[in-house]
């Protein structure tokens, strides 16, 4: 019996601080590995976390020293793709290596380093920006994780456009609906024994907080008693003028609770009274389909992948227009029974997004990959 195709995996996403793309690739990746129809072998340049926990699922693991992902990228990984033990070469990270010895297939999130540059680091821009259109023509399919995604792709590159494959993501198990002692305790640890409006994300201007705070603080205004807001993530690029005003409106009701360690950012989610997320731009909005999945009523934009998310499950409002923010939170806030249905809703709706159909329908895009 012939033995499985080896499938190389760039884990990069998974060496610094884990966030969206490095949930992907992990919670996929095991997903993928569980099914035994391909072996697996991630890379880097540097160890990734979580080692330990990809081993026990059978994938093999490798790193070599690089002082750059992108120079690994470029330069190593090629050389070590051309030994001639690998079959396909997947990554989660948007680009290739420039030369690519092997087939490949490659997961686009977003295009925000096309469509937003002015909100990502140079260092990011240098190690995406030369490499997208090379990247996307030398795959042999090109994965996106939602039909938005999916139809900037092809518009910015339309010869690639006959290789995409919408895939949805899985949230993970662990969100779910939280048991009413438990939310309490999370309320009470908050000193907000009410319950809150949550924001969970990476705390910078391009997530669009700064509207939000506009948004929360005329609610404030019109009700002193309005819950306060919660802001559950790191500081990301640029933040130093929003960190100042956070801290400014600390006395006022802004929680800012920073990083938090995963187990206990369920928790948070579970006790939330309302989810709010009014990013511009998100190749899925992870947040916001995790929020569903705790039975939280979600007010997310109108833009973007994110009406695909939460679907009619959630409450969609013009990211721009802070007045129209204040109006949704109000709504819900006035209205019970209609956040109770909202989230039902949710429940229901993020039951198609499993990381077990997101592996079937990937084994397939391999399959294609290899002729």
């Amino acid at each position: 019996m012939p033995s499985p195709p080896t499938i190389a995996v760039d884990l990069r996403a998974l060496v610094p601080t884990i966030t969206g793309i490095g949930v992907y690739t992990r919670s996929l990746l095991l997903a993928l590995a569980a099914r035994g129809n391909f072996r697996f072998v991630g890379m880097a340049h540097k160890p990734p976390r979580g080692a330990e926990e990809l081993q026990d699922a059978g994938i093999a693991l490798e790193h070599h020293g690089a002082p750059l992902g992108v120079i690994w990228q470029q330069v190593k990984l090629p050389r070590r793709l051309a030994r001639g033990d690998i079959d396909l070469f997947w990554s989660p990270l948007i680009t290739l290596p420039r030369r690519c010895p092997v087939p490949a297939v490659a997961t686009v999130h977003d295009l925000t380093v096309l469509l937003y540059p002015e909100v990502h680091t140079l260092k990011v821009k240098a190690s995406l920006l030369p490499f997208l259109r090379p990247s996307f023509e030398a795959a042999r399919r090109l994965v996106t994780i939602s039909e938005a995604t999916g139809r900037d792709l092809a518009f910015h590159f339309p010869q690639c456009a006959e290789k995409i494959r919408v895939i949805y993501p899985g949230i993970d198990p662990e969100f779910r609906p939280g048991e009413r002692a438990e939310i309490a305790a999370t309320r009470r640890e908050l000193e907000a024994p009410e319950g809150y409006i949550l924001y969970a994300g990476t705390v910078e201007p391009r997530k669009n907080l700064g509207r939000l705070l506009d948004a929360w603080t005329a609610l404030k205004a019109e009700d002193p008693q309005a819950p306060p807001l919660v802001l559950a993530g790191p500081y990301g690029w640029g933040s130093e003028r929003l960190a100042k005003r956070i801290r400014t409106l600390a006395p006022e009701g802004v929680i800012a609770v920073g990083r938090v360690e995963r187990d206990r950012l369920v928790r948070i989610f579970q006790a939330a009274r309302i989810f709010i997320y009014p990013s511009l731009y998100e190749g899925f909005g992870f947040p916001a389909a995790e929020a569903l999945a705790c039975g939280v009523p979600v007010i997310t934009s109108d833009t973007s992948s994110l009406p695909e998310v939460v679907g009619d499950a959630g409450v969609l409002v013009d990211p721009g227009d802070s007045g129209a923010i204040a109006g949704r939170l109000r709504y819900l806030l006035d209205h019970p029974e209609k956040a109770a249905d909202l989230a039902a809703r949710g429940i229901e709706r993020v039951t198609r997004f499993r990381w077990d159909r997101a592996a079937a329908e990937m084994e397939e895009v391999f399959s294609q990959a290899l002729g």
